[in-house]
């Protein structure tokens, strides 16, 4: 029997009030023994000072992220006006009409959807219901979601890398050029980043964690995540799923069954995340729901296997553009399109580093333990990584440069996780020829972008930043090997070689954020970022995307296409817009401001190239490009047959007040129909009215039948028909889309309103 002495009792005490792990996560507070006190700080002074054990530069270093991620993102936010008009409009119509919310409608009385699932717009929905419609109200979600991804991506770096990794991984992030684009724009791409980005954060946590339950709630938060990424953008959201699943199998602290069974509940997670919206589309009557928008038979579920899922990979099913011998916008599809003259600008500066850090990273913890945290971090970022740039690059079907964004997060944490992991093997002349390597790389391929694409731009920025970049990692490996005194110069040294290495990525994310973009093909840098050719960047000649743009016009880009193959040709092609973007003040019927000052072929009214550019001749005319193709297919020549081409392109209807009066003294279901989701998305933001677009984006989708078409204008719900538009596909073939114009044509009166062409389906002529 032992005998307790005051000795004993006095170790014992001083035993259980000392602090067993230094490395409390999340800021938990632990009670002693004795007075039941705590010995750390609450939640709230956790988040605002940080941990106790935490330096005391980490929190105000992450603050000052943060404050310059918003400045990236929120800085004159309205200079693109309302963007992506296709978007816009559907935000406006959802503050307008509650199942138009639900289901993205692209009109307010839902005759079609988006091409897209509607979780993107719920959120821009919502704010522009709080604080009224208008280009701010649109976009500042999306610039939260930016400063939200550069904090998630900060956290999951920092918990098993360390502060310093964590908060340069949230700068590069910041200092990614698609990033700083994507974050200003109204595509769903913004909030896919975010949730993916969030669910590799749940996931690090799950694995960190020896709690049983506590791990099972973080994977059901990351399928939820990843599920909601589905209703974002569909599969594309789930490209980072295996990725995320390998981390966990190999990482997590508890057996192989368990960590099974956490996994097969954690896709039960994706599974209700993404499939209650498609049971709920597949429950309610179709005849009480609008069409679903880009799908083959009225189904989201088609939408997701066919147009937004195997159509964008292996072509086909209304997808086009990308892939084969041509090139098409996107590239030619291959091993090295990341690196091509449209990709290169938005998201390559870093993924050269990235790529040798990451196999650096392995071969730093090639003979640790099963559940090393940062070979599971390795794991999941570089799977990202991988796995995104091999899908794009090899897409046969439609593939533009801004889907690059996807690639951020996994870029910056693999560089700052690689570079964490040389940095701490320094004293090695191997691992700091690593690093060395890492930043004359970054250095001679920002060199290389910049005078493919901006060579005009700054020229001085490329050999500034490549000498320096050189100097600095040739000092940082040979004074490494020096004296302890002479050492202080190699960090110096790599702190001037990693700065210049970042100056070309710095400076085209700063250039994004100065001028405005709109359409559907945005891109990132300046003005005179993308008209050269590909040559020795490795893309093809004839894919050449951004051309030059000026502040609020996407310029060149005309009438680039969402999805399908181009049939036909034009004979010339419209000028692009000369008008400023539209302002951030919510429409009252008064168009917004722009003064399109081109015309379109075979005598379409002026204004039928809106502000990005686009015309209805469905070819590109950048410098160096060919004709580029996204969107549904064009029949026939966009000069050819009788039917004149209307405004088709976005923002092309804003300048014509005389026809948006008329639509806002419509009291019809819808005031007008128009072939194309383009042509439709202008006059909805042109008028308070709901306008019917027939055939989807491309024109071709069957969403309207000439009989039902027949029985809305016999009850009156529609007033006028507005011709043409489209993406080409109302200009000919056999869709619904054609036998409604050809029927309109032989039975109402063309009248010509402010250069358009319109007829009033309340008069027939026979």
């Amino acid at each position: 029997m032992t005998t307790t002495t005051p000795a004993r009792l006095l170790r014992r005490l001083r035993s259980d009030t000392a602090p067993h792990d230094k490395h409390l996560t999340g800021g938990a507070s632990r009670t002693n023994a004795v007075t039941g006190q705590t010995s750390s700080r609450g939640r709230a002074a956790t988040l605002l000072r940080g941990r106790q054990d935490d330096p005391t530069w980490a929190r105000p270093a992450l603050f000052a992220l943060l404050a310059f991620a918003a400045f990236v993102y929120l800085w004159d936010l309205t200079n693109s006006g309302y963007a992506n008009e296709f978007y816009a409009a559907a935000v406006k119509s959802a503050t307008q009409d509650a199942k138009a919310w639900l289901f993205g409608s692209l009109d307010a009385s839902n005759a079609i959807t988006v091409d897209k699932p509607p979780a993107s717009l719920w959120v821009m929905g919502l704010s522009a219901r709080i604080f009224g419609f208008s280009s701010f109200s649109l976009l500042l979600p999306q610039a939260l979601m930016g400063v939200g991804t550069v904090a998630l991506t900060h956290g999951a770096v920092r918990r098993w890398s360390g502060h310093a990794a964590g908060l340069f991984a949230g700068l590069l992030v910041t200092l990614t050029p698609v990033a700083a684009l994507m974050f200003r724009f109204d595509n769903p791409d913004a909030m896919l980043v975010l949730l993916m980005t969030a669910a590799a954060y749940a996931v690090v946590r799950a694995v960190e964690t020896t709690r049983g339950r506590v791990a099972l709630r973080w994977m059901i938060g990351a399928g939820l995540l990843i599920g909601f990424a589905f209703l974002t953008k569909m599969l594309q959201g789930l490209l980072v799923l295996p990725c995320l699943g390998l981390a966990y199998l190999v990482a997590a602290r508890f057996s192989l069954k368990q960590r099974l069974a956490h996994l097969v509940v954690g896709l039960v997670g994706v599974v209700v995340g993404a499939g209650w919206l498609v049971a709920l589309v597949s429950l309610w009557p179709a005849s009480a729901r609008p069409y679903i928008g880009g799908s083959a038979n009225n189904s989201l579920w088609e939408l997701a296997l066919g147009y937004n899922g195997l159509g964008r990979i292996l072509g086909g099913a209304g997808n086009g553009g990308g892939g084969g011998g041509g090139g098409g916008f996107g590239g030619t599809a291959g091993l090295l399109r990341m690196f091509n003259s449209q990709f290169a600008g938005e998201i390559s500066w870093l993924l050269p580093a990235a790529l040798l850090l990451l196999v650096a990273g392995f071969v730093a913890r090639g003979r640790a333990p099963r559940t090393d945290r940062v070979r599971a971090s390795l794991i999941l970022w570089g799977g990202w990584l991988v796995v995104t740039v091999l899908c794009l690059s090899f897409m046969q079907g439609t593939v533009h440069s801004y889907y690059a964004v996807a690639l951020a997060p996994a870029i910056a944490a693999c560089v700052a996780v690689g570079g964490r992991e040389a940095w701490a093997r320094r004293d090695s002349s191997v691992w700091r020829l690593v690093i060395a390597a890492a930043v004359v790389v970054t250095a001679a391929w920002s060199f290389q972008v910049l005078s493919t694409n901006a060579a005009s731009w700054m020229p001085w920025l490329k050999w500034v930043s490549l000498v320096l970049a050189v100097i600095g990692a040739l000092t940082f490996v040979v004074a490494g090997a020096r004296p302890a005194r002479v050492r202080r110069f190699a960090t110096i040294g790599l702190v001037i070689g990693v700065l210049s290495g970042l100056g070309g990525t710095t400076a085209y994310t700063l250039a994004t954020i100065t001028q405005g973009h709109t359409g559907s093909m945005p891109a990132s840098g300046p003005a005179v970022a993308g008209g050269a050719s590909g040559g020795p960047m490795g893309g093809d000649p004839s894919a050449g995307q951004a051309g030059t743009r000026s502040s609020g016009q996407q310029g060149t880009q005309q009438n680039a296409q969402q999805g399908g193959t181009t049939g036909g040709s034009s004979s010339s092609s419209a000028q692009a817009a000369t008008g400023t973007p539209p302002s951030g003040q919510p429409p009252t019927g008064t168009p917004p401001s722009g003064s399109p000052g081109g015309s379109a072929p075979n005598g379409a009214a002026p204004g039928a190239s809106g502000t990005n550019g686009q015309s209805s001749s469905g070819s590109t005319n950048s410098p160096g490009s060919g004709s580029a193709s996204s969107g549904g297919a064009t029949s026939g020549s966009a000069t050819s047959g009788s039917m004149q081409a209307a405004p088709g392109g976005q923002g092309s209807a804003t300048s014509n007040t005389a026809l948006s009066a008329k639509l806002d003294a419509t009291t019809s279901t819808w005031s007008a129909a128009v072939i194309g989701d383009q042509s439709a998305a202008g006059y909805i933001l042109a008028s308070d009215t709901a306008v019917m677009s027939i055939g989807g984006w491309s024109g071709s989708d069957n969403n309207v039948t000439l009989a039902q078409f027949q029985e809305y204008v016999k009850n009156g719900d529609i007033t006028y028909f507005i011709a043409g538009g489209g993406m080409g596909g109302g200009q000919g073939g056999n869709g619904s889309a054609a036998q409604i114009t050809a029927w309109v044509k032989a039975h109402y009166t063309a009248t010509t309103v402010g250069g358009v062409t319109m007829y009033d389906l309340t008069k027939a002529t026979s």
